[in-house]
């Protein structure tokens, strides 16, 4: 194993736990905000069934993903089916369909500024209520990538190092290359009647969540 492979698997495996807890953690202030209860349906733009899985109350939750991305095989006591899709062009589903829509982590995966806005669109069409989540600039460790304080650095910078991982990594690159930051301010505009939830570790803003509770 290179170094650039060690530092990549060694950051991901201390990532984990913490990871884990902070997605546990988010998850009850979804529910105690939401006020989930049993029976919602709920869809879930580009998610996995793992994140579910700390919810008690069984519920009916469609999970929308490019072909290929979803885990399937994992056990849950929830009502899960799979669709496969764009989640900036949802097809064959109507308005407020659902009782939420959900997102974590994907509104900086979808693309430049005017693919947010589709995304943001659908969000707000699909679901009388939504909980929309994306990290912070702030955090001192990019979520994604393990660089401190990433976003930062000069685009110069930033280009010659994905330049020069790209040689050795390709695939984790591409996905380093296709995320952006979403900034508080961009998170308000597109999600203009939602509340804006900070999450803090140590006081430092960790990610945004755009929310809507009906």
């Amino acid at each position: 194993m290179g170094a650039r492979h060690f530092r990549i698997h060694l950051f991901y495996s201390l990532l984990h736990p913490f990871s884990s807890a902070t997605r546990r953690k988010r998850m009850q202030k979804f529910c105690e905000i939401l006020k989930i209860r049993e029976g919602q349906r709920i869809l879930d733009l580009g998610g996995q069934v793992a994140i579910w899985n700390s919810i008690d109350a069984k519920l009916d939750i469609t999970i929308l993903n490019l072909p290929g991305i979803a885990v399937t095989s994992l056990p849950t006591h929830h009502n899960i089916s799979f669709v496969e899709g764009d989640a900036c062009n949802v097809t064959g589903m109507q308005r407020d369909d659902f009782d939420i829509v959900f997102s974590n982590s994907v509104i900086e995966h979808v693309g430049p500024a005017d693919f947010r806005a589709r995304f943001a669109g659908e969000v707000r069409r699909l679901g009388k209520s939504y909980w929309v989540q994306t990290p912070s600039r702030y955090f001192p460790i990019e979520p994604h990538n393990g660089m401190p304080f990433w976003w930062f650095y000069p685009k110069w910078l930033r280009a010659a190092l994905i330049r020069h991982w790209k040689r050795s990594l390709p695939a984790w690159t591409e996905m380093v290359e296709g995320t952006d930051i979403v900034s508080k301010a961009e998170m308000r505009r597109l999600f203009p009647e939602a509340e804006i939830y900070v999450e803090r570790f140590w006081g430092i803003p960790k990610s945004y969540v755009a929310y809507l509770a009906r």
